[in-house]
């Protein structure tokens, strides 16, 4: 039975989709941490409230993995197991329940006569890191899609989201703001980089890609605003989009009028800068007027091109990741920080983007960045993750 198991694992390793996986159990905070922890290991996924709803959702979508939980109820779990063996589930299955149950290892163990691929039960309480671990050899590692996803499907579908990765004040330690990063949920590929969707700026769906962004960001921080405060917000544009015709309009009748908002924060990329510095700084100069600061992101290697340069009215400057990681540890590196934080001295906010562990943010701290982003502080995230990790940090039970 081992062997055929691990006949099974390696022939699910080698697929060209995304897994599936169903969560059964009855809490709905339980379901929906472990939907989100899977979709962010890479698996799509569905849930049902009761385990004995498990079969019909099972037959309706056909999942890889059954996350079933046990409270108790030995005898449903025990249907539920052979229903799945009856219809034979091709699936694994992975029970959860409390530590050193004897009913759950009885169940484990019933699984395996029955001849379903059983995963090793997990004990709760358990976290993302414990799933994980649990699911480390069960996980493939899905190929990208080829060719790249079609940005007109992507659109017309609705399979994007707008997730969040943290920016943290280097002085108080506190959430400063956060990036919205595009991402796409496709139905087969699960979650898939922008690099593979994502249109070039000439490309005629760009306009509308830029009009969902928006529109998001400010749903989103409406919902920010209800569950902890106000919180500043930055998206990705071309400077494409934000100097056509029409852009200014968008821009005006998508913004809240609601009077904490701060204010939204465009981040182009540092080559658009270089490529035409005046059409970027007057775009800046007038999105001022309109509550929207410009950000440079990503600037890397050419910024000794920008020494000469008097004006400069944006309002912050992301340092490339490359000159933050591992920072703490290289000289160049750090002269080349200090080179550019000299050069917007007094001028605009700094940013050091990919500070990844403690001692190149200490570093990053002690050369004079304002703010720090990176999987240091948190990697990005779906909206809820994000606001219940920002309202627990900014409210924290007593």
């Amino acid at each position: 039975m081992e062997n055929e198991t691990e006949v099974k694992l390696v022939r699910f390793g080698q697929r060209k989709i995304v897994p599936r996986a169903c969560v059964a159990d009855s809490k709905k905070h339980v379901r929906s941490f472990l939907c989100e922890a899977l979709q962010e290991l890479g698996f799509t996924t569905c849930e049902c409230a009761h385990p004995a709803e498990a079969t019909g959702v099972i037959n309706a979508d056909i999942p890889d993995l059954l996350l079933l939980g046990f409270a108790g109820e030995g005898m449903l779990a025990v249907r539920v197991l052979q229903r799945l063996a009856d219809e034979r589930f091709g699936g694994h299955v992975l029970l959860f329940g409390p530590r050193h149950s004897h009913a759950l290892l009885a169940l484990a163990n019933l699984g395996a006569q029955l001849g379903l691929p059983m995963l090793p039960v997990l004990a709760t309480p358990f976290g993302e890191v414990e799933l994980q671990a649990s699911l480390a050899d069960f996980v493939p590692l899905p190929a990208p899609p080829r060719p790249p996803v079609d940005a007109a499907e992507v659109l017309h579908n609705g399979w994007l989201e707008l997730w969040y990765q943290p920016k943290i004040n280097t002085r108080s330690l506190s959430v400063g703001g956060a990036e919205g990063l595009v991402r796409i949920r496709h139905p087969h590929w699960g979650m898939v980089s922008p690099s593979y969707f994502k249109p070039d700026d000439r490309d005629p769906h760009y306009a509308a890609l830029s009009e969902f962004l928006i529109n998001q960001a400010v749903a989103d921080w409406h919902c920010f605003v209800s569950e902890f405060g106000p919180i500043e917000l930055a998206i990705n544009l071309p400077l494409s989009f934000l100097t056509s015709d029409g852009a200014l309009a968008t821009i005006e009748r998508l913004l809240p009028r609601h009077p904490t908002f701060p204010g939204l924060i465009v981040e182009i990329d540092g080559t658009e800068l270089l490529r035409d510095f005046k059409l970027a700084r007057d775009a800046a100069h007038w999105l001022k007027f309109h509550k929207i600061g410009l950000s440079v992101d990503g600037l890397g290697a050419e910024w000794p091109s920008l020494l000469g340069q008097e004006e400069w009215p944006f309002f912050e400057l992301k340092v490339d990741r490359k000159f933050i990681d591992g920072c703490a540890g290289d000289g160049l590196k750090r002269a080349a920080c200090r080179r550019i934080l000299k050069l917007s001295e007094g001028r605009t906010r700094t940013v050091a983007e990919g500070a990844e562990t403690r001692a190149d943010f200490l570093t990053v701290r002690e050369l004079g960045f304002a703010m720090a982003q990176g999987c240091y502080f948190g990697k990005p995230m779906e909206r809820r993750k994000f606001a219940r990790q920002i309202a627990h940090a900014r409210f924290p039970r007593g």
